[in-house]
């Protein structure tokens, strides 16, 4: 798809496997943790595609990948119609204002040796967005306002503040650098439930005013399921499954989204004691050291013995929703 598809960002087959050593200067290579292991999609401007799965299934590494703050190993990342994954620092450096990153830890991401208007400050004038300190003042004052804050608290440090309002400096932060994609790395999850809303509801609010793109990782399906419009269920660095917000939640294809969505507790005790539970067993494999075939299959309760040697496509069995299983 091109940039007049309405596609803003491509991945396609993108892998990035890390290698481990032993200890000492002469130690071998042991392995290679295939961190992301061929994983495609893409996101058509204005829209929220969630990036759901267990801790340690590749999501923060993809988002890390479509930023080349990590380079991948091979795959293509095509933004805005230009390939990504084969550019110089230098190159990349104009296309990095339009894309931004909001992080999972409000705190560790700020600096502490700085105001909250000096943070936000930095940006625009590294990139020479407002040269003119004064014209800074005022732009910072805004971009706290449409951040949710008030603008006197620029002079104030990040330890100064809550959790809450720690995460809008980020956010605040990233839309100095007028982006059109945004890739929200779990920025609600050290959050309490009440700023959780919050911060979503403010999300929201900043993607329509200034037509936004998000590409939004999580492992809390709750919170996907409010933000997004389309869900990729990731698992051991692969896609199981992509399809409409509506699509996959209401009908799931895949047997890893079953059990991840029959382990969201519903509200109403009735429909709880009703429904079916899918409980799997055993734990997630290695990445150092993954199944053959599917990398469900040994946790799949309907797998059979070609699990283990198929390696499954992603392909669309419906309508714009596409599964990774060969029983499906």
């Amino acid at each position: 798809m091109s940039v007049r598809d309405g596609v803003i960002l491509e991945v396609r087959n993108l892998v990035k496997h890390f290698s481990v050593g032993g200890a000492g200067l002469f130690a071998r290579q042991r392995g290679v943790v295939k961190a992301v292991d061929g994983v495609s999609f893409s996101i058509r401007r204005g829209e929220t595609l969630g990036l759901v799965g267990e801790s340690g299934c590749g999501k923060t590494t993809t988002g890390r990948c479509i930023l080349q703050l990590d380079r991948p190993t091979s795959g293509r990342v095509v933004f805005e119609g230009r390939e990504l994954t084969g550019m110089a620092e230098a190159e990349l450096r104009p296309l990095r204002r339009r894309m931004q990153v909001i992080f999972q830890d409000p705190y560790s991401s700020l600096n502490p040796r700085m105001t909250v208007g000096q943070i936000i400050a930095e940006p625009l004038k590294v990139h020479g967005i407002v040269p003119d300190r004064e014209a800074r003042r005022r732009r910072v004052g805004e971009l706290l306002s449409h951040a949710g804050l008030l603008p006197a608290l620029a002079d104030r440090y990040p330890h100064e503040l809550s959790g809450g309002q720690r995460q809008r400096v980020g956010i605040a932060r990233a839309l100095a650098m007028e982006p059109s994609l945004i890739i929200c790395d779990e920025p609600v999850s050290a959050l309490d439930v009440s700023i959780q809303a919050q911060i979503i509801n403010l999300l929201e609010e900043l993607q329509e005013r200034f037509g936004l793109t998000y590409l939004f990782v999580a492992h809390d399906l709750s919170v996907v399921r409010h933000i997004s419009d389309r869900v990729a269920v990731m698992y051991l660095g692969k896609i199981m499954e992509i399809a409409d917000r509506q699509s996959l939640y209401e009908d799931p294809l895949h047997p890893y989204t079953k059990a991840l969505l029959s382990a969201v507790p519903i509200p109403d005790p009735e429909v709880e004691a009703r429904r079916e539970h899918v409980v799997l067993g055993g734990e997630v494999p290695s990445p150092l050291n993954p199944p053959s075939g599917c990398v469900f299959h040994p946790r799949c309760p309907i797998a059979i013995e070609e699990c283990k040697r198929a390696v499954p496509e992603l392909r669309e069995v419906k309508p714009g929703h596409w599964v990774a299983c060969i029983r499906v």
